[in-house]
């Protein structure tokens, strides 16, 4: 009985511990940054870690010839390539945070949550 109540309690102290470092995690990914491109460079895209999108930037030679269908192609290509650069990253940063940690699972849930961020990015 003592036994089970001891790993009990490890299990909750290793949680406690899991919890700060999700939170620093957070702030961690909140303060990086990933670059998107398409179109060979001509839509930008920069996003932080968490996946939020922070700047686009558009040629300006590409917005004063008005080819608007062009830019709604290439938005959304570099959009999505820097989501997927945020990803990727996101999964480096958690399976950093949950390295030393024992809890049974954690290593393949993470695996599971990430899901294809972790099989590479894909190609604009």
């Amino acid at each position: 009985m003592w036994k089970e109540i001891a790993n009990l309690t490890s299990l909750l102290r290793q949680a406690q511990q899991l919890s700060g470092k999700v939170q620093e995690a957070t702030e961690q990914l909140k303060a990086r940054r990933v670059q998107g491109s398409s179109g060979g460079g001509m839509v930008e895209v920069e996003a932080n870690g968490l996946g939020e999108v922070l700047r686009v930037q558009i040629d300006p030679q590409l917005v004063a010839r008005g080819d608007r269908e062009m830019i709604e192609d290439l938005v959304p290509s570099a959009v999505n390539h820097a989501l997927v650069k945020a990803r990727e990253l996101h999964m480096e940063v958690m399976q950093s945070m949950a390295q030393g940690l024992e809890i049974p699972g954690i290593g393949e849930a993470l695996s599971q949550f990430m899901g294809p961020a972790a099989q590479g990015p894909e190609k604009p």
